[in-house]
């Protein structure tokens, strides 16, 4: 492993004010080894203490920066941030509430080193009620089957990025979830390793059902816009056709029956 690589940790931060000094202390210890290292936390409007927290912990350590937004944009705001102002050779995000864990980050950052482009974290052993599992998997085959990258946790927290990924991608809105098929669609290699997921020990989870609502509309966007935008007809000629084929099939049978004298 190149220890002479600048390694960028990337966290959002929403309300974890509880969670954030024992994973300071997590990943201090983490990437004490490597000889490069800074961890950027974007406070994404947070309405408890966690900025305060998140300055005392900057205070203690130089290699610490703390970007505040003044209200909740979301997390691909607060991960576009993190990257603008990120230096690294090698970029790892991973979420704040400590069920992903920074034990992890060496496994990535050697899954990266044998050249990948980008490495997804996969939880296959997910600790998290079914109400989230399950809207989960739906969500993931879904994306499999539209985006043609096949990896099985699209919205895991815990990534690793080649510098050359996040100057390609751009994210908005809820387009975090999609990073690794944007990659992928941009020529840049993915994969994926299974990471140890825990239970929530602090706070409550942000995780609401309508996400996933929103989510289909986010990867109709990314598809747009990436996959179709100079080819606009490839989408919209399948929609017209499919269209097209249900009328005519109507309007056949209709005839048939108006022929044979039934009334319509």
């Amino acid at each position: 492993m190149q220890n002479n690589l600048l390694i960028s940790v990337v966290i959002p931060v929403f309300n974890e004010e509880e969670s954030l000094k024992k994973l300071y202390s997590e990943l201090f210890r983490i990437l004490e080894p490597f000889e490069r290292w800074e961890i950027i936390f974007i406070d994404d409007g947070s309405d408890d203490n966690s900025y305060s927290v998140l300055m005392d912990i900057a205070d203690e350590n130089r290699r610490i920066a703390v970007i505040k937004f003044l209200k909740n944009f979301g997390k691909a705001d607060a991960l576009s941030e993190g990257f603008k102002h990120s230096k690294g050779d090698i970029i790892i995000t991973l979420d704040a509430d400590l069920q992903d864990d920074p034990s992890e980050i060496p496994n990535l950052i050697e899954k990266i080193q044998e050249g990948w482009d980008l490495v997804s974290g996969w939880k296959k052993n997910r600790q998290d009620p079914l109400s989230k599992r399950i809207p989960s998997r739906l969500f993931n085959v879904v994306t499999r089957l539209f985006t043609g990258l096949k990896i099985h946790d699209f919205n895991c927290g815990l990534k690793a990025y080649r510098r050359k990924v996040i100057n390609a991608v751009n994210i908005y809105g809820g387009l975090h979830r999609y990073i690794p098929a944007m990659a992928h669609q941009n020529g840049f290699s993915v994969t994926e390793i299974e990471v140890h997921h825990r239970q929530r020990e602090f706070g409550q989870t942000k995780f609401s059902g309508n996400r996933f609502f929103h989510g289909f509309f986010d990867l109709l966007t990314m598809l747009f816009t990436s996959k179709y935008f100079n080819r606009p007809l490839h989408f919209f000629g399948f929609i017209g056709l499919i269209l097209f084929m249900s009328g005519l099939f109507v309007s056949i049978y209709l005839s048939i029956g108006w022929f044979q004298g039934i009334w319509i």
